[in-house]
């Protein structure tokens, strides 16, 4: 998938993932992908919760061994 840009937030836990989602996806432009990498398990349901309550899309989540990976459209 295509994205615009790309952060890696492995080895943090939550809510670290969460606010570097965010803080990445305000310098970005409405429509832009934002790419997330972690090890955190629990970020699975966060990005979710995440996305349905600042509006942004998750457009695609993924499970690569021991990495997650999330894709996010800015609203």
């Amino acid at each position: 998938m295509d994205f615009d840009k790309e952060l890696d937030a492995k080895g943090l836990n939550c809510p670290l993932p969460i606010l570097r989602a965010k803080k990445a996806l305000a310098d970005m432009g409405s429509g832009q992908v934002l790419r997330i990498m972690t090890t955190d398990p629990g970020s699975v349901k966060d990005f979710a919760a995440f996305a349905k309550q600042t509006g942004n899309e998750l457009l695609s989540s993924a499970e690569k061994g021991k990495e997650f990976e999330f894709y996010i459209k800015r609203k």
